[in-house]
């Protein structure tokens, strides 16, 4: 096996991007304080061509040089927008017709590998404060809370690991490629 250059990776320029089918999927920050979970999330969405990123309450927004940091100029990429409060972009995901799921551990979630959207779903995931998670006023605004099932100690996973992970796993269940 030989490691592909970087010339040999086929990346999009930013005008392919923008022009690019997006995956019709929403990720929202909930109050996240992290720049740097910001913009591995930010990093995140570019890979899987996300349709935007909002950014809700005290979650910082670009350009900000902690978040450039870790998007990489994904942040160039990504549409994003920030509103005042997560139950705002719920108000507007729902005029718009998104199904929206907080990722929480809550009773009756539904487990991550368990959780099939539908190939023509439109979808918005809720991600949560570093510490408090999802609050639960934007948990109660929600169609439904997905869980990643964990079995070690801990039961808790860094926001942008978290948002990986759910990402990628939507993004093959809603079969873009």
């Amino acid at each position: 096996m030989r490691k592909l250059l970087n010339e040999e990776l086929g990346r999009k320029t930013v005008e392919q991007f923008r022009q690019s089918a997006k995956t019709p999927l929403i990720v929202v920050l909930d109050n996240v304080r992290s720049l740097h979970n910001v913009g591995s999330v930010f990093r995140t969405s570019d890979a899987f061509l996300i349709e935007a990123l909002y950014l809700c309450g005290i979650t910082g927004t670009p350009p900000n040089k902690e978040i450039l940091k870790t998007a990489l100029g994904s942040s160039q990429t990504v549409n994003w927008t920030h509103f005042k409060t997560t139950l705002e972009a719920i108000q507007q995901l729902k005029q718009d017709g998104y199904q929206i799921y907080a990722i929480e551990q809550a009773v009756n979630s539904v487990p991550l590998n368990q959780f099939n959207p539908g190939t023509d779903s439109k979808i918005a995931l809720v991600f949560g404060h570093e510490v408090k998670g999802v609050d639960q006023k934007v948990i109660d605004a929600c169609d439904g809370v997905i869980e990643i099932p964990q079995a070690g100690t801990k039961h808790s996973l860094n926001i942008a690991v978290s948002a990986g992970i759910v990402i990628w796993e939507i993004f093959k269940k809603l079969a873009i490629s």
